[in-house]
């Protein structure tokens, strides 16, 4: 079956549009991924109905069976399934419910619980997914006990876990970007700088990763509500923590738990899967170091680590631990089953949308959209001190187009590297900066974004709300970055780019503090009509 090119025709965006438009008109997700992948599937097939049925059922089976198990895919539905299991198994050992009451006695205030939670966030910094999952299940019995919103504990997950990951060498971000980065060196001779070297220098240049850490931060810290964002705070200041009406989001469970539980119930069986995922990255890493005849290292493990390898293996041991240290309660075969079931289908409502969010970004790569957004670029004479804002803005719309930063970074850093070499090669390292600032900042506005949806799934909160109430934070630090990119290509410096991004944040708190603090809580009532 021949499908139809489109790498140079604007119905290239059209299937992606159709996904992210629904999805915020409808806020049904499956729905409105269902309606991409049906319109870009019949712009493949030319509209032949037949063919489009055959597309999408090789789409489908292809995200488990592709020439053999696609573990990339399998594998993370499994670790969802595990960790879905292991955060039910502390909940019936009461394990949550002590590390609340714990936190309560010692955690004071909302702030503090926002803040704990963003301190979880960068220190567990090794992957986006493992960081999304991880420091949702343990934040989320804190924050509820402050009364803080599914939705703004999945803003403060989602606005961590890419922003670190992105500047942080020793992470799968870092490593796979530090590869990328050498080959562009490789390819336009330049030898006085190593890739390691090249990604350190970059991150203060990474405007929209370090500014939105610093907005995740000040927002936890002063409690900033703005947008949307006010209304689900306030229902939640009333006891509702997400919108009852929609359901109960991925994630939560409806099983009881236990009064004899400990703090250790929870802490131990989630260090004992950040330890055996670390420990996992490593050891996978090494063993293609190993394979390969090259030198270990730290870093060089982190760059041919298998992520979804590593997340299983982590996922089983810590399941494992979970399971044992459960014995102690001495839990009926009832419970067991009814754990193990609880566990997996809280997790089903997320796993049907990254089964659909998958064959989308497939669909999409078929339509060749990143492509037709790289070429508009590629093909236009523009002054060399504007590419850094036009890398960030394109960028940004292809994460938010596509739902893959990876995959932006895949198609946007060489083409940025190319044209860096063609018009001003000391315009080089700002421009992979700003390409790597836009995907981030797309794929934080992006409902089709893997990373977006499992920040949901970690908070257990509905996906849209989670979307609709991080865009004003994500926009504002866009608007930050896109000014520090325009000083910085006029004056070809990097350190007043930051300078005047960092004026400009200042700014955006003081409006974001004027915007929550001149708005009291009303009441419930009230805030619907607002």
């Amino acid at each position: 079956m021949d499908l139809i090119s489109y790498d140079q025709s604007f119905l290239s965006l059209l299937a992606p549009a159709v996904a992210i438009v629904l999805a915020i008109v409808t806020r049904h997700v499956l729905l409105s991924l269902g309606a991409g992948i049906l319109t870009g599937s019949l712009l493949l097939t030319n509209f032949n109905i037949m063919h489009t049925l055959e597309y999408l059922a090789k789409g489908f089976l292809e995200v488990f069976w592709d020439d053999g198990l696609n573990t990339g895919s399998v594998f993370i539905l499994l670790f969802l399934v595990m960790l879905g299991v292991i955060t039910t198994l502390i909940d019936v050992s009461g394990g949550a419910r002590a590390f609340g009451d714990w936190a309560r006695q010692r955690v004071k205030t909302r702030q503090g619980s926002q803040l704990l939670t963003v301190l979880l966030g960068v220190i567990i910094f090794i992957d986006d997914y493992f960081n999304a999952l991880a420091v949702g299940n343990i934040g989320r019995p804190l924050t509820d006990r402050h009364g803080v919103s599914r939705a703004k504990l999945a803003y403060l997950i989602d606005s961590t876990a890419a922003p670190v990951c992105v500047i942080t060498p020793i992470s799968s971000w870092g490593a796979y970007i530090i590869a990328l980065i050498g080959s562009i060196l490789v390819a336009h001779e330049i030898t006085e700088i190593s890739a390691i070297s090249a990604f350190v220098t970059m991150i203060p240049m990474n405007l929209y990763a370090v500014f939105a850490l610093a907005l995740v931060i000040c927002t936890a810290a002063m409690d900033l509500n703005v947008g949307p964002m006010r209304i689900h705070e306030r229902r939640a200041k009333a006891g509702e923590l997400y919108d009852c009406k929609k359901g109960t989001p991925p994630g939560g469970v409806t099983i009881s738990s236990s009064e004899k539980g400990t703090v250790m119930d929870l802490v131990l069986p989630i260090l004992a899967l950040v330890i055996a995922t670390t420990a996992s990255l490593i050891w996978t890493g090494a063993e293609a170091l190993k394979e390969s005849g090259t030198a270990f290292s730290i870093l060089g493990a982190f760059e041919n680590t298998n992520v979804v390898n590593s997340l299983v293996y982590g996922g089983l041991v810590g399941l494992l631990f979970t399971a044992v240290r459960m014995t102690r309660h001495k839990l009926s075969a009832d419970i067991w089953v009814k754990a193990i079931v609880e566990g997996t289908k809280s997790m089903l409502p997320a796993i049907y949308i990254l089964i659909m969010a998958w064959v989308l970004v497939d669909v999409i790569g078929s339509l060749e959209t990143g492509e037709f957004l790289a070429g508009l670029v590629k093909s236009s004479e523009i002054d060399p001190g504007y590419l850094p804002l036009i890398m960030f803005v394109v960028s940004g719309a292809m994460a938010f187009a596509t739902g893959t930063s990876w995959g932006t970074f895949g198609i946007m850093l060489p083409i940025a590297g190319d044209m860096a070499a063609a018009a001003e090669i000391g315009m080089m390292l700002p421009m992979l900066a700003s390409v790597l600032a836009g995907a981030v900042f797309g794929d934080h506005c992006s409902p089709i974004s893997d990373t977006t949806i499992l920040s949901s799934t970690g908070a257990s909160c509905h996906h849209i709300d989670h979307v609709m109430t991080q865009l004003p934070y994500a926009i504002g630090i866009a608007l930050v970055a896109t000014i520090g990119y325009l000083v910085m290509g006029i004056t070809d410096s990097a350190g007043t780019g930051f300078m005047a991004s960092s004026v400009a944040f200042v700014a955006l708190v003081l409006l974001f503090r004027k915007l929550s603090g001149c708005n009291q809580p009303k009441p419930l009532n009230n805030a619907l009509t607002d």
